[in-house]
């Protein structure tokens, strides 16, 4: 049963990390022509494009993405659903609606949480290893834009040092205590 609670995990992983980034690279204006908007948007525009049809015009025009992220949210309200049907037996899963709710509710704001957290770790890993090994490949300038944001408050603290920035490997640290405060 670990393997398939694992499966379920890694696939709404990929399905809410490409959510959530969909909607970090619309907030940033980034094309999404340029790469890993691509791979963002053939995994989510399943929902994200229906979703989009059923918001007020207000929120369809507003400059965040609702659709991305309320589809990163439906995401992983599923993945609660889904963990909990095979996490409970038949005769325990009406039991108590309310602690049912709770857990689904649990499960989604958990993975939400984690996936944030990881793939932030994940942009901010592949930021760093291109800008020693090749800091001149055309997806710098998109890493750049997606990870500039959260590492300006970081690097107004943390000084170069040797001419190091090390303001990732900090941002990394820092994301890596809130993955173990996570559980």
């Amino acid at each position: 049963m670990r393997i398939v609670f694992f499966l379920l995990e890694t696939l709404f992983f990929f399905l809410v990390a490409a959510a959530l980034l969909r909607a970090w690279m619309n907030q940033l204006r980034i094309h999404m022509s340029a790469q890993p908007g691509r791979f963002a948007i053939a995994l989510t525009d399943w929902l994200v494009a229906p979703v989009r049809r059923v918001l007020p015009r207000s929120l369809a025009q507003s400059r965040v993405d609702w659709g991305s992220l309320i589809a990163a949210l439906l995401l992983a309200l599923i993945y609660g659903v889904v963990w909990l049907l095979l996490a409970t037996s038949v005769s325990d899963r009406f039991f108590s609606a309310e602690a049912s709710v709770l857990t689904v509710l649990q499960m989604a704001l958990r993975l939400l949480a984690r996936t944030l957290l990881q793939g932030l770790m994940v942009l901010l890993l592949g930021y760093a290893i291109l800008s020693w090994v090749q800091p001149h490949a055309p997806v710098m300038a998109t890493l750049e834009r997606l990870c500039g944001p959260i590492l300006r408050p970081v690097r107004r603290v943390v000084p170069l040092i040797g001419g190091v920035d090390l303001s990732v490997l900090v941002l990394i640290i820092l994301l890596q205590v809130g993955l173990m405060l996570l559980g």
